[in-house]
């Protein structure tokens, strides 16, 4: 039986209870009134010895709005959590990989948290828009179940993740438009056609499904909880997920304490950087927007004030870098850790190098990275590298003369 739980305005405080079809707060609209999942921690009793270090994310039901439906749940989180000794010069950095997950991002954890609830309530139709990977996300994770699945893209959707939705049967909605145009053309149809939503920060449910990248960094590295993590930015709902896992976790005194959570943004894309360092009441702003890293090309990022004021409770804040610096840290991540990236999955790492360089971040300062998506969904930022010239087999020989 899943925690018993209510629903929290992040803006006005408003509680609700957990309805169908209630999505934000009526009183403060779809961009400052998302809404939180609140649990009874005071009845929520767990234990280290509760976690497996390989198991997925459904080791967490208590700490879940859903309980477990298909047949693909088992599979979805418990990716790894890579250790190495003296990269960047650090004493130790912690890689949090969901790379090799199932659709090859992190998006996974909010979409089987989305097709489950889907199925509880009864609805036969779900939808998103997306610049890809929660879009090949829903795809993949839908298409054992008997929902019909639409997913609305933009025309920068890069090939391998258009593919993925393709294969898996999804209707494909593209459109010529923007990320945050097609987000809204989305919410209008899926409204209007009763049709089960799994849109960033809409739907506060999927914030609950990402929050477990979390709790397993924290139960992988023993219940000790690194000094920084840093964490890829878009829409602000994979950031605003790791804050509440670390500080849920906090809570039931599982661990001793939360780290401080830094959102990387691309540097011609960092429209929630911008609303952070204008200061309280984190009145978002919209922006035009413009970065290879296609996952965080967000304008009008939609969970804008929660983002903020959960980092800000952590006692973090936001970075940003440029697009250089950003495939850079694809190939240097790749070249040194084996950690092949896509563009957005790597801007933690360039930010960590950044930080390190300012001296923001010493080395006996322990770190751990999200990157959240795996390379070969988007090789066009280095794809050049792949363009080589191929030997005859006599020069071949020739050429390996001597080395």
């Amino acid at each position: 039986m899943m925690s018993r739980y209510t629903l929290k305005c992040i803006s006005c405080g408003k509680i609700y209870e957990p309805t169908p079809n209630r999505y934000t707060c009526d009183e403060c609209g779809d961009l400052l009134g998302t809404l939180e999942v609140v649990y009874d921690m005071k009845n929520i009793h767990l234990t280290r010895d509760d976690f497996d270090k390989k198991a997925g994310i459904f080791q967490f039901k208590d700490l879940l709005p859903v309980s477990s439906h298909t047949q693909v749940d088992e599979f979805i989180g418990g990716t790894p959590l890579l250790k190495f000794k003296g990269l960047l010069g650090q004493n130790e950095v912690l890689i949090k990989y969901d790379g090799i997950s199932f659709s090859s991002s992190y998006k996974d954890r909010a979409s089987i948290i989305a097709v489950n609830k889907a199925i509880e309530l009864g609805y036969d139709t779900i939808y998103c828009a997306s610049t890809g990977n929660a879009a090949s996300s829903l795809a993949l994770t839908s298409a054992h179940t008997n929902l019909k699945t639409y997913i609305f893209v933009p025309d920068q959707i890069p090939k391998g993740k258009l593919s993925q939705l393709l294969v898996a049967g999804a209707e494909v909605i593209p459109v010529k438009a923007t990320y945050d145009e097609v987000f809204d053309i989305s919410l209008d149809i899926g409204r209007e056609k009763g049709w089960y939503c799994r849109n960033s920060a809409i739907n506060p449910y999927l914030l609950e499904g990402k929050k477990t990248g979390a709790y397993e960094i924290l139960v992988q590295n023993d219940y000790i909880a690194p000094d920084y993590c840093l964490v890829g930015v878009g829409d602000g709902t994979v950031i605003s997920s790791i804050c509440k896992g670390f500080k849920e976790f906090y809570q039931l005194g599982l661990t001793d304490k939360i780290p401080k959570v830094i959102g990387v943004q691309a540097e011609n894309a960092s429209t929630l950087k911008h609303v952070f360092d204008n200061g309280e009441p984190f009145t978002p702003i919209q922006e035009e927007v413009s970065t290879i890293a296609d996952s965080i090309s967000v304008g009008n990022p939609r969970d804008v004030v929660k983002a903020c004021k959960f980092v800000k409770s952590t006692g973090g804040h936001f970075i940003n870098v440029t697009d250089d610096e950003i495939i850079s840290a694809i190939k240097e991540m790749a070249a040194k850790t084996g950690v092949f990236a896509e563009p957005a999955g790597a801007t933690s790492y360039a930010g960590l190098k950044n930080m390190i360089k300012n001296g923001e971040i010493n080395k006996d300062d322990s770190v751990c990275i999200v990157v959240t998506g795996n390379g070969l969904k988007d090789i066009d930022a280095v794809g050049k590298d792949a363009d080589v010239t191929f030997y005859t087999k006599d020069e071949a020989y020739e050429k390996m003369k001597g080395e």
